[in-house]
């Protein structure tokens, strides 16, 4: 069972979950719409792989500034703003789909400014996380909070295909403003976030500070390596539009193709009590991971739509338990003055490797076909992901119950538990005796 104990203790908690919940789900919408129009517009699979490529750089560098900024501003003041930025573009994405004719060029120029909004928001709500629920309630609610997120993708996508076979392009984009616009007036009701110790003023130095730290701690390395190697080599998702009408002939099936890996997600959020008896998370990655590969593999090969689903609610299923563990040792090993620069490069790392996996996916489909661009991407992440693990020898023997950076967050945030003598900011106060 989820712990629900952040729910009741946390007013700002609560507000991160929903506004959380409501912008994955809009995301969603556009996140399917967007390469649909593009497909739609051109009818090409590398010019729809090449929105990832355009989308990369923006994401790289603001995931790295925003990261940066969640370790001195007010976190608050970044996701109202960042959100707002959100509207704004996603907006003109509304616009340009009722046009008599829309635009090509604006669906990367666009898709690129919010791929740079997107990565400066995140870092400062994935740092605020920890601040607004104590040290004990943590697990609870990263565990509620992947719910949320995973409930979003979930109804997203089946509900962006749904609009886009009834409405097009222009009902989803404006679905997804009506759900940014919520998300940024439940961001303005949090309690202000500024960084208690002023934090370090976002520099070139100060990032490079943070990707030497995580560079420098193979624990953390292989986390970000073999996500990249997962993600780069069996990434699908820029080929369900054609895989949906092209192979399997059946267009309405878009909706579930982009659904059924967060289906699996959930179920395993939903099943994950055993992970609380696992210390070596190294290993478990590592495993996830191939088998995240080899379930993407299978579905290609797959020649009926059931078997399709199945196998790639599987890949979801071991894709989020790769995510699960990666969170974990993220969040018990490192330092509070860190964690903006580290959730950047953190979501770089689930980032950067979907968006050129797109390009790959797309290339190798227009040269080879929708099934062999799956099927072989598949295969070559599971040896690319064994490889890693041969590499990576420490993050393999990982033990969270040994390892100096994990002991040492430990004893340091039960130290602190034990001096503090007030609740958290945006912590509502539980009495006893209270009726």
């Amino acid at each position: 069972m989820v712990d629900l104990t952040p729910l009741r203790t946390s007013r700002d908690f609560r507000l991160l979950l929903v506004a959380g919940t409501v912008t994955y789900l809009g995301a969603m919408v556009t996140y399917v719409a967007l390469p649909w129009q593009l497909y739609a517009l051109t009818g090409s699979n590398l010019a729809v792989g090449m929105l990832g490529a355009v989308e990369l750089v923006p994401l790289v560098v603001f995931g790295l500034w925003g990261g940066a900024i969640a370790d001195h501003y007010d976190r608050r003041t970044v996701l109202v703003t960042t959100t707002v930025a959100q509207v704004a573009l996603t907006a003109l994405l509304l616009v340009n789909a009722h046009l008599p004719t829309p635009q090509v060029w604006a669906l990367y120029v666009v898709g690129a400014l919010l791929s740079a909004v997107t990565a400066a928001h995140r870092p400062s709500r994935e740092a605020l996380l920890p601040r607004v629920v104590r040290h004990d309630e943590l697990p609870g609610a990263l565990a509620l909070s992947s719910i949320g997120m995973q409930t979003g993708l979930l109804a997203g996508p089946a509900i962006g295909g749904l609009i886009l076979a009834s409405g097009g392009a222009t009902w989803a984009y404006a679905v997804d403003v009506v759900g940014l616009s919520v998300a940024a007036l439940l961001y303005v009701g949090l309690r202000p976030a500024p960084v208690t110790d002023g934090g370090t003023p976002p520099s070139v130095a100060g990032i490079v500070e943070g990707i030497r730290y995580a560079a420098g701690r193979r624990d953390l390395l292989g986390t970000y390596v073999i996500d990249m190697v997962a993600m780069f080599l069996a990434m699908p998702t820029v080929l369900f539009p054609a895989f949906a009408t092209d192979v399997l002939r059946q267009p309405e099936l878009l909706g579930l193709l982009y659904s059924a890996g967060t289906a699996g997600s959930l179920v395993a959020t939903a099943t994950s009590g055993w992970t609380a008896r696992v210390h070596h998370h190294g290993r478990v990655v590592v495993v996830a991971a191939a088998c995240w590969g080899l379930a993407t593999a299978a579905a290609g090969l797959a020649s009926s739509a059931w078997l399709v689903l199945v196998f790639f609610a599987l890949a979801g299923a071991a894709d989020m338990v790769s995510a699960l563990f990666r969170q974990i040792i993220w969040n018990q090993t490192i330092p509070d003055e860190r964690r903006g620069r580290l959730a950047g490069i953190e979501m770089l790392s689930y980032s950067v490797g979907p968006l050129g996996g797109q390009v790959r996916a797309g290339v190798v489909a227009d040269g080879f076909g929708v099934r062999t661009s799956i099927v072989s991407g598949g295969v070559l992440c599971a040896v690319g992901v064994v490889a890693t693990a041969a590499w990576l020898r420490e993050f393999w023997g990982y033990d969270a119950r040994t390892d100096e950076h994990a002991v040492r967050e430990r004893d340091l945030r039960e130290e602190r538990a034990r001096l503090a003598d007030e609740p958290l900011p945006g912590a509502d106060v539980v009495r006893p005796d209270a009726t």
